[in-house]
């Protein structure tokens, strides 16, 4: 569910709307660092100030979720949205992915509003990003049928360091990343609710091509063997997103 086999044009064709997301922050990360003067003045409209929003500028809870002025930042953003966004659009749908994205990302925003001190000044996708671990982490517990056994463990393990790595970082927005995991979790059931008892989230393409063929219900006996083949290989996923996930996090400490 979570390796990416796909080429740059199947990965477009495939996931749209992750496609634009990534897009959009990469554009906006162009222009705030190397177009002036339009980045002083991007940046100053998309920020969340939350005096600011409680003022009117409502639309300061939406607009940080596009916005990353570091390149470890929006770096680190965008990996984890290549990573775990693709296959919740094929589940949820396209209007459905749009939602959860937006809708968790502005949940973690309001409650830094209320909860954070007025002259606060946050932006960034991580909220957005931890509502979709909020859905996973409902699939894993509620709706096992659509997330297979090794996902099912990266999903743990890599919630379980990034809230670790949450409240050890130093300037990362607490409040942002706990509500949008929180947000994530309250819209699993409703975002969830229709969609069918073991739905297969690949697309056509990748299925006709055997990627993700499953075996047959038939015995082999060398099924012992792709068992624990299968098992090491997700051991090695596991260490090895962990060891992406360190290294990003000290690139983020040095810059």
């Amino acid at each position: 569910m979570f390796v990416r086999n796909e080429d740059f044009r199947s990965f477009l064709r495939n996931y749209p709307v992750v496609s634009v997301i990534i897009a959009i922050n990469l554009l906006v990360f162009v222009i705030i660092n190397f177009v002036p003067p339009l980045n002083d003045l991007l940046y100053r409209m998309m920020a969340q100030q939350n005096i600011l929003v409680k003022q009117g500028d409502y639309w300061r809870l939406i607009t940080p979720i596009f916005l990353h002025t570091g390149f470890a930042h929006v770096l680190f953003n965008s990996f984890w949205t290549v990573l775990f966004a693709p296959a919740l659009e094929r589940i949820l749908g396209k209007g459905k992915f749009i939602i959860a994205y937006l809708l968790t990302g502005i949940i973690g925003n309001i409650a830094t509003v209320f909860l954070q001190e007025p002259m606060l000044i946050s932006y960034g996708a991580s909220g957005a990003i931890f509502g979709l671990f909020g859905i996973f982490i409902y699939m894993v517990l509620f709706r096992k049928d659509l997330i297979d056994g090794p996902s099912s463990q990266i999903v743990i393990a890599i919630v379980i360091f990034s809230l670790i790595s949450t409240f050890l970082t130093p300037q990362v927005n607490v409040v942002a990343h706990l509500f949008g995991l929180i947000g994530g979790l309250l819209l699993g059931p409703p975002l969830l609710a229709r969609v069918p008892m073991n739905f297969s989230w690949q697309p056509s393409t990748i299925r006709r091509s055997g990627h993700y063929q499953n075996t047959d219900i038939a015995f082999k006996p060398d099924r012992w063997r792709k068992h624990q083949k299968r098992k090491a290989i997700t051991k090695k996923i596991v260490w090895g997103l962990l060891g992406l996930f360190i290294l990003f996090g000290l690139i983020s400490a040095i810059f």
